[in-house]
């Protein structure tokens, strides 16, 4: 069956295309009665709105891109659903694209996402990412962008992510106050924000704490090329292992499951011989062998949050300067850091 148009409204009804447009529209131009009489019809013989021919009218597509590291992540997917969410309340559709931790692959997205007419875009950066002249150029055209997760000081946008010092804060007090001293980090290798403010929060755990810092239990891990992060989260496994760590604090969900599996691998008794925690979103760590301690993320508040600004930004609502909004982790203590 072929949708009904405003003109076919407007002959039904006898007033003209404009008034019915503006009454679909809820205009203050329109007068209450005629609002009700424009929508009961339309209603009554289910009018689809043509979404193409608006955004060539109005300049805009009612639609945002969003760009991921990758969709196959417990934290990603969570964070997408609150995206979703808050769009889907605000009448816009998301586009979701992939970079694959892929620095050519994210500004082939962010291309691809401008040239579709997108209204805005959210981004996670990848960890190759260390040039951003690709969004830098986007947001001196005033071009809505909002950073979500992973952040850069690069770029003078808003920004929603959670409070990483705190959480591996968090953590690394957890292990010492469980009476472990010798604790190793491992962490992804970026120049991300995140990766340096969870080892700051590891060095100031330490500090407040009184316990040594050693730079040969630190080691920061290339993970960017999928192919390779397995052979590589190994080799910083086996060189941490090397300085016989009482625990290891893990910056992200990768690795925090890598290194479970490889001290499970490598017969190592957990939290007997040695004790892992580490950032995870996953709903899997309870039930994991033995159940893994985690800092939970707010992910999905991350995701409705940073949907609400760059819609806010869309809009042209002034919502102020740029800011960096911080989210309360929560330590989530199991088996494989317990005495």
């Amino acid at each position: 069956m072929s949708n009904i148009t405003l003109r076919d409204i407007s002959k039904a009804l006898n007033i003209s295309v404009s008034t019915v447009s503006r009454a679909l529209t809820d205009s203050h131009e329109i007068g209450e009665e005629t609002k009700k009489l424009v929508l009961a019809y339309a209603k009554a013989h289910n009018y689809v709105p043509n979404r193409m021919a608006r955004s060539l009218k109005v300049g805009k597509t009612r639609s945002i891109g969003v760009v991921i590291c990758s969709i196959d992540n417990s934290f990603v997917a969570q964070m997408l659903d609150g995206i979703d969410q808050i769009c889907t309340e605000s009448g816009y559709q998301i586009i979701i694209m992939q970079s694959k931790e892929s620095y050519d692959q994210e500004k082939a997205c962010i291309n691809l996402l401008y040239a579709s007419g997108v209204d805005g875009i959210m981004i996670s950066p990848s960890f190759q990412t260390t040039d951003f002249s690709h969004l830098k150029e986007l947001q001196s055209q005033g071009f809505p962008i909002v950073l979500f997760d992973r952040i850069t000081g690069e770029l003078d946008v808003h920004k929603v992510t959670a409070n990483n010092i705190q959480g591996a804060y968090q953590a690394t007090a957890h292990l010492i106050s469980a009476g472990y001293t010798k604790i190793a980090h491992l962490s992804s290798k970026s120049t991300l924000a995140m990766t340096h403010e969870r080892f700051e929060g590891y060095k100031q755990a330490l500090a407040t704490h009184q316990v040594g810092y050693k730079e040969e239990l630190v080691k920061f891990c290339n993970t960017s090329d999928p192919n390779k992060a397995d052979e590589r989260i190994a080799k910083a496994m086996a060189d941490l292992l090397l300085q016989q760590p009482e625990a290891i604090f893990t910056a992200t969900d990768l690795l925090s499951t890598k290194a479970l599996a490889y001290l499970n691998d490598h017969g190592y008794s957990i939290p007997e011989d040695i004790a892992l925690i580490g950032f995870s979103n996953s709903d899997l760590a309870p039930i994991l062998n033995p159940s893994l301690s985690t800092v939970r993320q707010p992910s999905k508040q991350i995701g409705e949050l940073a949907a609400q600004t760059l819609i806010n930004l869309v809009k042209g609502k002034d919502i102020g300067p740029a800011e960096t909004i911080l989210l309360d982790t929560e330590l989530q203590v199991r088996k494989s850091s317990s005495r």
